[in-house]
């Protein structure tokens, strides 16, 4: 998908870049019956205390009900291709023979007028849904349910998508985007062809006001602060943060300290971490 550029009229509109929106039915409005209300905590918990930093504000928005389980079988007609303002990935409004909408993440080449099919007799096609059992080896996979029948958990996020490497003894090897290759059972479901707008992580905000619709609040570096509003504060001009890392405000280690369980139960599902050489 491309990227719409902007002259330099303003300082802040001269690196702002906007997703031009190809493929997507701009006067489409969201179906109602797939819509739920979505309220707003300001990243606060049920004791009003911020547990959350940084969140607040925002545009109002209402929850698309993405259809991640693929349970019902059978074919479908993709009715139009919409933004949805709670996730990075374009949707697809599809409807099945009896009349029924559901909405799915929308793959690359997906377009409105297409066919898709669910079911372990689908086609190889992008936005089929079926059993990795029944996916050749190689394929490029994304939406991809970890427990079968709980719904896809993994590869979720535009321009995201894994790759079948392996299959034997009802496991399969899967390299996700992350490099990790992991064992995932046959029976769980999986959706053909890589997430669609690929280029949503080139988009340059450009300016605070942006965010702001986005429900974030400004940030503001530790070092810039007091010596007891943060332990990077304090010092005389531009000070270091005085310690063998950062931390985060309360003193724990930040920025690429690795917070995974080295005794997590998945971990015997692993075949190569992320991060392995």
């Amino acid at each position: 998908m491309a990227i719409k550029t902007y002259k330099p009229t303003t300082p802040s509109r001269r690196h702002m870049t906007v997703s031009a929106f190809e493929g997507i039915d701009k006067k489409a409005k969201p179906e109602r019956s797939l819509l739920a209300p979505l309220k707003k905590h300001a990243g606060r918990n049920s004791y009003g205390r911020i547990t959350v930093r940084h969140h607040g504000g925002g545009n109002r928005q209402k929850y698309r009900i993405i259809d991640f389980k693929r349970d019902k079988e059978g074919t479908a007609t993709v009715i139009n291709l919409q933004y949805d303002p709670n996730r990075s990935a374009n949707i697809a409004l599809i409807q099945y023979e009896d009349g029924e909408k559901r909405y799915i993440l929308a793959p690359v080449n997906l377009k409105a007028g297409h066919k898709i099919m669910t079911g372990p007799d689908a086609d190889i096609l992008p936005g089929n849904c079926l059993p990795i059992a029944n996916i050749p080896v190689g394929e490029m996979l994304h939406c991809i349910e970890l427990y079968p029948g709980k719904g896809a958990q993994l590869v979720r996020s535009a321009g995201t998508a894994a790759q079948l490497m392996a299959k034997e003894n009802g496991m399969a090897q899967i390299r996700l985007p992350s490099g990790e290759v992991r064992y995932i059972r046959e029976e769980c479901k999986a959706t053909i062809g890589q997430v669609g707008n690929t280029d949503w992580a080139n988009i340059h905000i450009g300016k605070a006001g942006r965010k702001r619709h986005m429900g974030w609040r400004p940030t503001v570096r530790g070092s810039v602060m007091n010596p007891n509003d943060h332990p990077h504060g304090g010092g005389e001009g531009k000070s270091p943060v005085g310690r063998p890392g950062p931390v985060t405000p309360w003193g724990k280690p930040a920025l690429g300290y690795k917070t995974r369980k080295t005794k997590n139960r998945t971990e015997k599902f692993i075949v190569k971490h992320r991060n392995a050489k």
